[in-house]
Formats: C-alpha cells, structure tokens, sequence
C-alpha cells in the first residue's frame, strides 16, 4: 500500500480549484492507501469549523492536519478548529513525507 500525502497551501476562499486536493484525496483513499492531507499556509483558513469544510475528507477516513505556525500567523486558536482536524508541527509533516513507499503532492 502506498500512503499519499496531499499539502494544500491555498485558500479555498479565493482559489476554486481546491476541491480537486479533496476530492482526489478521497478517490485515493477509497482505493485502500492511506491518505494525509497537510494544510499549511492559507490552505488552514479551511480548518475552521465555521466554515464546515472538508468533511468529506473526515467521513471517507482521511487524516487532516493543520499546521500550528500557519494557524498561529492567521489568528486561529486551537478551539475554532473542526473537530476532524488536528493541529500539527511542520516536523510531523517531514515525517510523513519520508517515509518509504510515499508519494507527496504539493498544491
């Protein structure tokens, strides 16, 4: 099984093509790899719970992580964050991304 690790750093507010990031992740997923989608960047302003996005990553498995330096840079406290997402270091990211048998997908 490879195990694939999708880095979304774009705002999903002002760039459309986001969605492709999701929807690919759990089309991934649904083929038996494990999945990991990293926000950093803009790509946190999703992680909000307010904002009810990336739900479909949650309900079809995929881990998401929020990095804590780009949440920090953009005023998101830990408690704001949807529950399926968990804050997370640059270094768990480099982490995963060096694992054997993985692919990463930088967006």
């Amino acid at each position: 099984m490879t195990r694939y690790v999708f880095i979304e750093s774009r705002d999903p507010f002002e760039s459309r093509d986001t969605r492709f990031v999701e929807e690919t992740a759990v089309a991934v997923k649904e083929r038996g790899h494990h999945v990991t989608v990293f926000l950093v960047q803009n790509g946190v302003l999703a992680a909000r719970k307010s904002t009810g996005r990336l739900r479909s990553l949650a309900e079809a498995g995929v881990t998401v992580l929020a990095d804590d330096f780009s949440l920090r840079e953009r005023g998101i406290k830990s408690d704001e964050l949807a529950p399926h997402i968990r804050e997370s270091g640059i270094d768990a990211l480099v982490d995963a991304i060096v694992q054997k048998n993985t692919k990463a997908l930088w967006h």
